[in-house]
């Protein structure tokens, strides 16, 4: 039986996160990890897609600007492309992040971790033992989440791809499906796509993107038919089999070919082998906790739930940020101090509801944060749309020969500071931030017009959304 302060089930950025912060001030924490340190984004997810996506969004830049474009012939080198990506991936080694979790002081233990009790923690390790850990003061579930596939009769035989596939595959698909219309769906068909692939996009809903504002989608869907990728709405599939190629049969009974079918449809919490029963809660749901990050209906103050696993937002930046709130809060319980639980606070999550950043690295790029203007006026807030090309401005311009793209701040009409931000169009994403602070720091319309953005730089839409604002007035 060994003996921490904290123990932490799962390695990845999350439980990273969580952990560092703990033992930065001053506590012990143990690690579990049954998979490569560093979890699903360092090896399947953000990482690896990112680097296949980049090539490709570099390539059309060049072919967006006059001078450059009469300077680039042929296609992607796709084996140069996927050396990158595995450069990227660490090769699906964890050596590197061991190191980190070494150097800063947090004990791995390998192996997969169940509850067995009030802060204690059972370890089935690679060798077949089992180690007991018991933990002071706290328990943090950071397992993540896995890959969601449809009820489908025969999809286990067929082997479809899912996340993890689609980022790590070592070769290019001549016929690529994809089932989905959301991130994973519109990031993987823009990649393989640009990587020589022949793309359906099977959406079974009307729009893709859905979470975010519909001009998003709209401008995504144009630009991937425009790169040769089929997008189909209101496509659902019913039936699968593979013999040699994959066949999908879709409601309505059409059949399509393809080589490799990849599902995005969807992320279920990883909790189906955590012992949550023995504390009375529901394997294979997710772990609901409140913004402090404690688990709902277990008493004690003792188990923490940060990251996908416990569903409030299924993204690694901002599991990352309930890794450093969450493990803020365990510290000040441990030692008796009282917690900051005003909105935006010390140890709550507050930017879980308010202010979640997002970019979608399609091209054109989406970057959002915040509320949608539906989801600002469902909230019962009196909101408004400013809307704005951002083509239309001169650094937009300069980046690229023909810039598309648009700009949505909504706006919170009685106390005039923003709710939320959307941006698409190429080179987008490096603009986030800046609405992210705006936002995050409910900065009123009145100060934003004392933040000079730089000309000629796409950020001067600041100043056109401002003055699109005022002529609308405020009525």
């Amino acid at each position: 039986m060994d003996e921490f302060d904290v123990v932490v089930l799962g390695a990845g950025p999350t439980g990273e996160n969580l952990a560092d912060r703990v033992r930065a001030d001053g506590l012990s924490v143990a690690v579990v990890e049954h998979e490569l340190v560093g979890g699903e984004c360092s090896y399947w997810a953000c990482m690896p897609s990112k680097a296949l996506l980049r090539p490709a969004a570099a390539l059309a830049d060049a072919r967006r600007v006059a001078g450059a474009r009469e300077a680039v012939a042929g296609r992607l080198d796709a084996e140069a492309v996927l050396r990158r990506r595995d450069d990227f991936a660490s090769h699906w080694k964890d050596d590197g992040q061991v190191r980190w979790l070494n150097g800063a002081g947090i004990t791995l233990v390998r192996g997969h971790g169940r509850l067995d009790g009030e802060k204690r923690v059972v370890v089935e390790t690679p060798e077949g033992r089992q180690r007991m850990l018991v933990a002071r003061h706290a328990v943090a579930l950071c397992t993540g989440t896995r890959a969601a596939l449809p009820d489908l009769p025969g999809l286990a035989e067929l082997r479809p791809w899912t996340s993890r596939e689609a980022t790590s595959s070592r070769a290019v698909p001549g016929r690529l499906a994809v089932v989905g219309g959301g991130v994973v769906a519109v990031e993987m068909a823009t990649a393989w796509r640009a990587l020589g692939s022949e793309v359906v996009l099977l959406v079974r809903g009307s729009r893709l993107l859905p979470r975010v504002e519909p001009f998003a989608g709209e401008l995504v869907a144009e630009s991937l038919a425009e790169a040769g990728v089929e997008v189909r709405f209101g496509a659902s599939v019913a039936g699968v089999r593979r013999d040699g190629a994959v066949e999908l049969t879709l409601d309505g009974g059409e059949v399509l070919t393809a080589d490799e079918v990849l599902f995005a449809t969807g992320r279920i919490p990883a909790t189906t082998d955590l012992g949550l029963e023995c504390v009375g809660l529901s394997a294979g749901k997710p772990v609901e906790v409140d913004d402090t990050g404690l688990a709902a209906g277990v008493p004690g103050d003792w188990l923490y739930a940060a990251g996908d696993v416990n569903g409030r937002v299924l993204m690694t930046h901002q599991g990352k940020y309930q890794g450093r709130v969450f493990g803020a809060a365990i510290v000040d319980r441990a030692a008796g101090r009282e917690l900051d639980l005003a909105p935006w606070g010390r140890s709550v999550a507050t930017a879980d509801t308010l202010a979640v950043p997002q970019v979608v690295f399609t091209d054109p790029e989406v970057a959002a944060v915040g509320l949608t203007l539906d989801e600002a006026l469902n909230a019962g807030r009196r909101a408004r749309a400013v809307d704005y090309d951002l083509g239309s401005v001169a650094g937009a311009s300069l980046f690229a020969d023909g810039y598309r793209g648009w700009v949505r701040a909504v706006v919170d009409l009685d106390r005039e500071t923003l709710l939320g931000v959307t941006f698409v169009g190429p080179g987008v994403a490096e603009l986030l931030h800046a609405a992210t602070v705006a936002v995050t720091g409910e900065v009123p319309i009145a100060r934003l017009w004392h933040a000079v953005p730089a000309y000629p730089t796409i950020s001067e839409v600041w100043l056109r959304l401002l003055e699109t604002y005022r002529d609308q007035g405020t009525d």
